[in-house]
């Protein structure tokens, strides 16, 4: 590998219609990438044979082949103790003993979780890693953590996840003062649990003030009046998992309507362009990646149904990620504190 060149640990096993879906997903990214380097882990023969059955541009690779398969059913003592030879195992292994790596994965979550925990570490300074993603708004997009790792957290906890997603965000847009709020049942200042009243505290004691805007209600999170949103990962996974229900159930109800009679299709037709442009705002393929933010090392999950062009954007996720030193900024800010 040349020097500084970025280099990504992919599971090519994890999640649905893998490996075709994770190569193709390496072949989309690297159209604009070139100068990346894949690891591949996973069935050697059959990886091989899916490039060339079809026919796939994929360059600068190599393979690990490894024999161990985690299952969503797997339990943590199975996982630690009798899966090390896995992809999941292996490609973390490799991404946190090689500089300028990452990883990444449409895997079993907890696997990802634990393993990328045992092998990476946390930040120093960091108790806990959070789940954390883009989430689309009126305006643009949303950064949202936690998602899921965290279902009890303190005051503590949160305003760490406050300091990570302003790291994470002065990444992705560095051109704009992004505002940070507490998701919440309410914004008066006397609203909701302790340990959210506890986090506000600390938020407004820190540098982190000058960006806070206070407690917001869940119906506010696609206003765009909030660039980073901080949560519990119980929330915080209630809250993506029901936003992600009801887009569902409108899309498909829309579908509907519009195929019901003539007139309706002419309805289409009209309106198509506008439609298409809410469709690409709120795709959800663009903004695949959560990332596992404050651990000593980039890992990546993708989602386990994710296609091969939404497994292109959680590449994209891990690449910029370590190109920009997100835990060294990171680190730098705790410092500050």
């Amino acid at each position: 590998m040349s020097e500084g060149q970025v280099s990504i640990a992919v599971d090519a096993m994890g999640g649905e219609n893998s490996p075709y879906k994770v190569l193709k997903g390496v072949e989309i990214f690297l159209q604009k990438e070139k100068n990346t380097k894949f690891i591949f882990f996973g069935d050697e023969l059959l990886i091989n044979e899916i490039i060339k059955k079809n026919n796939l541009n994929i360059f600068n690779f190599e393979i690990v082949n490894t024999e161990d398969i985690i299952s969503d059913e797997d339990s943590v003592n199975t996982i630690l103790r009798s899966k090390k030879n896995s992809s999941i195992y292996k490609a973390l292994e490799f991404a946190k003993n090689n500089e300028k790596s990452g990883f990444v994965s449409s895997g079993s979550t907890a696997a990802i979780m634990i393993l990328s925990r045992l092998h990476m570490g946390m930040i120093e300074g960091i108790d806990r890693p959070a789940i954390c993603s883009l989430v689309p708004n009126q305006k643009n997009y949303s950064l949202m953590l936690d998602l899921g790792a965290n279902v009890l957290v303190s005051g503590s906890n949160l305003f760490q996840f406050a300091l990570m997603g302003f790291c994470y965000y002065s990444i992705i847009n560095k051109n704009k003062k992004p505002k940070i709020g507490i998701l919440n049942i309410g914004t008066e200042n006397n609203k909701g649990l302790e340990f959210l009243q506890d986090a506000a505290d600390l938020i407004l004691s820190s540098f982190l003030k000058e960006y806070f805007i206070g407690f917001i209600e869940p119906n506010k999170i696609t206003s765009g009046d909030c660039d980073i949103i901080v949560s519990d990962g119980y929330t915080g996974n209630i809250m993506l998992k029901s936003a992600e229900g009801i887009s569902n159930f409108i899309t498909s109800n829309l579908r509907e309507i519009f195929n019901k009679s003539l007139i309706n299709k002419i309805s289409y037709k009209l309106i198509e362009k506008d439609l298409k442009k809410l469709k690409d705002q709120v795709n959800p393929d663009i903004y695949n990646g959560a990332t596992l933010i404050g651990l000593n090392g980039i890992s990546v999950k993708s989602h386990g149904n994710a296609n091969p062009i939404a497994f292109s954007y959680a590449l994209k996720q891990c690449h910029n990620f370590i190109t920009n030193n997100l835990n060294k900024q990171i680190i730098k800010s705790i410092k500050n504190i």
